[in-house]
């Protein structure tokens, strides 16, 4: 497969040239120009729309785009992630997120489980114990959908503030801890599971693909988590099982349906109309081409309040990487910045950047089709930022420059399908980019010197 740098891409270079018109055009100028271009630059997955007619980007540039992506050999990546090839090469492991929501038998195991718990009513309250995707994944699902049949809380952060606030009123013969480690390693996790067991909460359910050290630790139950699976891309697997008892067997079924859903769109549709490839293909043109360096996330929904956090880790983990999949140092920019918060409070908070900031700021606007109000709120800032203001009679000060991309995705409804839909769409999107880039999206070696140097001062080691 290619592992050619992209910068010797003949069509890397036609982009180079092609972006020269971009920044010298204005959105407002070019909608004006175009007025069919609201219709024609939009794309459908199951359940979503994109909306990508606010991007500075027209025909030519998607065309010259889908050239790279060929030069890449995009086929042949996708290919290799679904047949289950090892394409995470420093770990020599295939890419399995995928496979763990198809998987039906391992669906049932866990079913059944949480249908036990949920139904004996033994345990009223569930501190999952995990950090990163083993925490963010779960925490995002039971915040977005749970039902309240239990009382499903989180610890990540080793600030014992977190683990006292998570077991308050709770009794220790009714509580479980579902500890989530894929070595059953993790530092953070660790602690907090031994300190939580030093105060008599014994019930343990283990999520690792370390059997023996869990059972070693007083595991009830083991839960395998696949080593192919990283933890940022684990929600679908074991690793979410907090989530789903959370939500309940039903909620967490349609949520790996909707995952399904889009991975059947990615690998089937064509590149022109494939929501996820358009979304990455449009990320790299704003990052290395138009050199916006940042990137905002805005759902205009509640139940995806967490969802900016989440995909902070999916984008830059997996693609803030320096080297290539040849190990050579990379002399173009890989990832953006990745923040935001939910709509209507960022706007009364960091969008003021977003618009009258000198540097632009590409963004993802999501309409959940929760209600008119957040759906109109929606469409405003994404015009707003788009087009300005023109008006030459307002002082300086209220005055917008525009010509800020961005993209909606917009859901008819917002149910855990949708969720599904939605989480699908942002890893394949990560895992096209990576392909563009050259760079192997499913490794993490950037976490490991401040954990290695953190536990070298805690032995008295002076570094």
């Amino acid at each position: 497969m290619n592992t050619t740098s992209p910068v010797a891409c003949p069509a890397w270079k036609k982009l180079e040239a092609h972006a020269a018109t971009w920044r010298a055009a204005r959105l407002a100028d070019v909608s004006a120009g175009e007025p069919t271009r609201g219709l024609q630059m939009l794309a459908t997955a199951p359940g979503v729309q994109l909306d990508y007619s606010r991007q500075r980007a027209g025909a030519l540039t998607l065309r010259l785009l889908a050239q790279l992506a060929a030069e890449r050999g995009f086929d042949e990546w996708r290919a290799a992630l679904f047949s289950g090839q090892a394409i995470n090469t420093t770990e020599n492991r295939a890419v399995g997120h995928t496979a763990v929501r198809a998987d039906q038998g391992a669906f049932a195991r866990l079913k059944g489980l949480s249908e036990k718990i949920r139904g004996q009513r033994t345990f009223k309250r569930i501190i999952n114990l995990g950090t990163g995707g083993s925490d963010l994944g779960p925490r995002l699902l039971a915040d977005a959908f749970a039902d309240g049949a239990l009382d499903v809380r989180f610890v990540a952060n080793i600030d014992p503030i977190e683990r006292e606030r998570a077991i308050a009123g709770a009794q220790a013969d009714s509580t479980l801890m579902v500890v989530v480690s894929k070595t059953f390693t993790t530092q953070e996790t660790l602690e907090n599971a031994k300190a939580l067991k030093g105060l008599g909460f014994r019930n343990v359910i283990a999520v690792t693909a370390n059997a023996g050290a869990a059972r070693q630790f007083g595991a009830d139950e083991v839960l395998p988590m696949p080593e192919s699976v990283g933890g940022r891309y684990s929600v679908w697997s074991a690793a979410g099982f907090a989530g789903l008892l959370a939500i309940g067997a039903p909620a967490f079924e349609e949520f790996l349906a909707g995952g399904r859903e889009i991975d059947e769109h990615f690998l089937n549709e064509p590149l022109q109309s494939n929501v996820p490839a358009l979304m990455a293909l449009l990320g790299a043109w704003n990052v290395n081409f138009l050199g916006i360096e940042a990137h905002a996330v805005l759902p205009y929904a509640h139940r995806l309040r967490l969802l900016p956090a989440y995909l902070q880790q999916l984008e830059m983990e997996s693609n803030g990487k320096g080297v290539d999949r040849e190990g050579r140092n990379v002399d173009y920019a890989t990832c953006p910045v990745v923040f935001g918060a939910e709509g209507t409070p960022a706007q009364h908070s960091f969008m003021q950047l977003l618009h009258q900031g000198p540097r632009p700021v590409a963004a993802d606007i999501i309409d959940a089709g929760v209600n008119e109000t957040l759906s109109a709120n929606a469409l405003a800032q994404a015009k707003a930022l788009a087009s300005g203001t023109s008006d030459s009679e307002l002082p300086p000060h209220r005055r917008h420059a525009g010509n800020r991309p961005s993209s909606i995705l917009r859901f008819r409804s917002l149910a855990a399908r949708d969720l599904g839909r939605l989480l699908a769409i942002y890893e394949h999107k990560v895992f096209t980019q990576g392909v563009l880039w050259n760079i192997n999206s499913f490794d993490q070696y950037g976490v490991e010197l401040g954990k290695q140097l953190a536990n070298r001062i805690l032995k008295g080691i002076i570094i």
